[in-house]
């Protein structure tokens, strides 16, 4: 008997997922350093990312009609392109696999730093990576979908924040003031700072797509995932912006964070003192945690089917522990690269993030060209804007946010598609042959 998925989600649930797999305490990971950046434009700097990020939600509802299965940008890419492009972005892709755990590492130990300053990072950060190592290496299985506890807890958090910041400003507090034009509006500030702040909240966006993985237990997906994945991208960034609001007119004085990366945690004490600053971190910090454990152990699963599938060394990459049946070697390289973030600064590790995002939803945007202008021939007027004006802007969106990345990440992340093109050329013999797929969706059930 041929046992298939059952198709039960509709949109409601699709969003509901989408949006906690977005991790909606994210908002506070950026908050000071793209304050700085943008001098003071976080929300309109939240409302640039969102533009582009609607365009390629947009250009994903479509792919995932032509392709209603499992599918990510690599999935999209292949078939739109070819094998060796797919292969390519997959390989981008991982860069945002590899340094997920590394920027929840960065992010726990910046902020229980800030709160116990007699401790040192690196002790926070080590401490972090052993937690997640050993739980993962023992076999304790992490759930994909965010624990819906903890998901309310932490939209509780940003409830209370929300609402003593508002009480604040009416006591004078900050600006003063519920209503101010700075933060969307100001000629004082080059739109290029904007943007390039927009390049960094990307990483909030992170996850909206994450629901094409749903396609074959998605009623009708051909119609549901489309609407899904657009009020996914949607509210998230709708939150993101208010949120940035509140923050701003609680604390409009951006240059006077003591520590722009813990900035959050600067405001949360602020606002409400000792006691809120502990709840605001003990939320931030379990909310780190539970990620970072799906984090690691998602990648070490990924990079164990490419060892399996072979386009890393079986040897290593491919080996199972024959107790505790996790990839133990893979848990351990993941860990020796969340340890870089030692040496990287937070706007360096979500630049270095988003370059991987930035490339597929681009590669995304230009797939539905292929698909359907090139290859399809779907051009008359109406098939034109929407398969052809549509996505080529939300491909130029991308493409330029991703051109306003930190600079010293922007060339690591060219670094690392370097060393793709080079496995590439290696394992297809020059071209003379299709690359093994990358299994980027699915993993062998075997792990566990």
């Amino acid at each position: 008997m041929d046992v298939k998925l059952k198709r039960t989600l509709t949109v409601f649930p699709l969003i509901v997922f989408g949006l906690a797999y977005m991790a909606p305490t994210t908002v506070f990971s950026t908050y000071g350093v793209v304050a700085e950046i943008t001098r003071g434009m976080v929300p309109a700097a939240y409302i640039v990312a969102l533009i582009g990020m609607l365009f390629t939600a947009y250009s994903y509802g479509q792919m995932v009609k032509a392709f209603p299965i499992s599918g990510s940008a690599y999935t999209y890419s292949q078939k739109a392109f070819n094998s060796h492009v797919g292969f390519i972005v997959g390989w981008v892709i991982l860069l945002d696999y590899l340094f997920l755990p590394m920027i929840n590492g960065l992010l726990i130990g910046i902020y229980l730093n800030a709160y116990f300053p007699q401790v040192p990072f690196p002790v926070w950060l080590i401490a972090f990576i052993s937690l997640i190592t050993v739980v993962n290496i023992v076999g304790v299985k992490v759930a994909t979908k965010v624990n819906i506890l903890l998901i309310s807890c932490q939209f509780l958090i940003i409830v209370l924040f929300s609402i003593l910041s508002v009480r604040g400003v009416m006591n004078g507090l900050g600006s003063g003031t519920l209503l101010m034009s700075s933060p969307f509006v100001n000629g004082e500030v080059p739109f290029e700072l904007v943007m390039a702040g927009a390049s960094i909240l990307c990483l909030s966006f992170l996850g909206f797509d994450a629901v094409t993985t749903f396609a074959e237990e998605t009623v009708d997906p051909k119609r549901t995932l489309p609407k899904a994945i657009f009020l996914i991208a949607m509210i998230g960034g709708g939150f993101f912006i208010l949120v940035s609001y509140v923050s701003h007119i609680v604390f409009p004085n951006f240059g006077s964070f003591q520590d722009a990366d813990s900035a959050a945690l600067e405001i949360a004490f602020y606002i409400g003192g000792n006691l809120f600053q502990s709840i605001f971190l003990a939320g931030y910090i379990t909310g780190g945690i539970a990620s970072g454990l799906s984090s690691h152990a998602s990648v070490s699963r990924l990079l164990y089917a490419m060892g399996r599938d072979g386009v890393l060394p079986k040897k290593i990459f491919g080996y199972i522990h024959p107790k505790f049946r996790t990839p133990a070697l893979n848990l351990l390289i993941v860990s020796v690269f969340t340890l870089s973030a030692l040496f990287v600064d937070l706007v360096q590790a979500s630049s270095l993030i988003n370059f991987g995002a930035l490339v597929a939803f681009t590669f995304v945007n230009l797939s539905v060209v292929v698909h359907y202008y090139i290859k399809g021939k779907r051009r008359t007027g109406m098939d034109t804007v929407k398969y052809l004006i549509l996505p080529l802007i939300g491909a130029a969106f991308t493409a330029w946010i991703w051109t306003s990345l930190d600079q010293h990440a922007f060339l690591l992340g060219l670094g690392w598609f370097a060393i793709g093109v080079v496995l590439l050329l290696i394992i297809t013999k020059m071209f003379t042959k299709k690359p093994p797929e990358l299994s980027i969706d699915q993993i062998d059930d075997e792990v566990v």
